[in-house]
């Protein structure tokens, strides 16, 4: 069981997977659920995946039209060898667990009863920790089943090494990527600061822009209460009472609406909260702000760049980083280095 620090990360670990299968040499099928689509239409979707691959029984599959998720996931089962390795990925769980709570009754039955018995390693992906952590809490249907990883993005030492610059320059450059491979890949090799960000905002389809707005409608509609809240903490609004002036617009979000608001974004690890040192819990002087550091550069400067730049007036938003740099740095780069600090988890 696999899942990714937040939304971007998750197409990262997508490639992962697919290279994964790629070079393992076995057969192997991959199926991506999409949001907000019924069950039927996935339920399809998964029976036409099946039939596609190389996996040696997908033959007897084909054409099935499973009546439910134990149906479908047992022509898995039947697709898959008994006397060699193979592989199945089911991608985006959260969604299909979204749309259908049968899935995941559906899918300890046939594991337990079918597919554990059988030479096949099964991967299920998704980018909302909180849902793939929940999972495998105790009292649901796969508990005990499943070992976790987590995909993180690249760390500080990788993304010198990709970069190919000094040690102070990285930090920036970590701080404006958060680590991403396909963000860090898009910095040539010894390019500066300003350099990258110029050629960055000359084009409204560079990865650096487009990857916050896709993590973001991912799972927050723009006109959304999260969405509103997200950006209020990534304009730099830090208490309670801040966020929710910003996030409500003509009147500050009521306390009973913006309290679980804040409680799903930090259980699924896209705010964080840091509290003040104390020899008592301090818990009314929290301060939010946004996990991901490249998140928190894209809310901060991009979000509202983005108009600018479809313009071709790069330049503008370029100077309106150039003019706060310093400042946000100063604050962005702490929870960098309080982490760097932190003693390694025993293994």
């Amino acid at each position: 069981m696999a899942d990714a620090r937040e939304g971007w990360a998750c197409a990262t670990q997508g490639r992962l997977v697919q290279e994964f299968c790629d070079r393992s040499g076995v057969p192997y099928v991959v199926f991506q659920a999409t949001r907000g689509r019924n069950a039927v239409a996935e339920r399809a979707d998964f029976s036409a995946a099946l039939a596609q691959s190389p996996l040696p029984g997908a033959e007897l599959v084909a054409g099935l039209q499973a009546a439910d998720w134990n149906q479908a996931l047992r022509s898995l089962a039947v697709a898959v060898p008994d006397d060699r390795p193979s592989i199945a990925v089911i991608d985006e769980v959260p969604w299909l667990v979204e749309r259908d709570r049968e899935f995941e009754g559906a899918l300890q039955t046939v594991w337990d009863r079918h597919l554990s018995v059988k030479p096949v390693l099964l991967i299920l992906v998704g980018s909302d920790m909180s849902v793939m952590e929940a999972l495998r809490s105790y009292g649901r249907p796969f508990f005990g089943r499943a070992t976790k990883m987590t995909v993180r993005p690249l760390h500080l030492a990788d993304v010198r090494a990709m970069t190919r610059l000094d040690a102070a320059d990285a930090v920036d450059a970590l701080l404006i990527t958060g680590g991403f491979p396909e963000i860090v890949q898009s910095w040539r090799p010894g390019m500066g600061r300003t350099d990258f960000l110029r050629e960055a905002v000359a084009n409204p389809l560079s990865p650096l822009l487009v990857a916050g707005e896709l993590s973001l409608l991912g799972e927050f509609p723009e006109a959304s209460h999260a969405r509103a809240v997200l950006e209020a903490v990534g304009r730099g609004e830090r208490t309670f009472s801040a966020i929710a002036a910003q996030a409500g617009g003509a009147g500050a979000l009521p306390s009973g609406t913006l309290s679980p608001l804040l409680h799903t974004l930090q259980t699924k690890r896209i705010l964080a909260t840091d509290l003040p040192l104390s020899t008592k819990a301090d818990t009314k002087n929290k301060r939010y702000r946004i996990a991901d550091p490249y998140l928190r550069f894209w809310l901060a400067f991009l979000r509202r760049a983005i108009p600018l730049i479809e313009r071709g007036r790069g330049d503008l938003a370029l100077e309106r980083i150039e003019r706060s740099w310093t400042t946000w740095r100063g604050r962005a780069v702490e929870p960098i280095i309080r982490e760097s600090l932190l003693p390694p988890a025993p293994r």
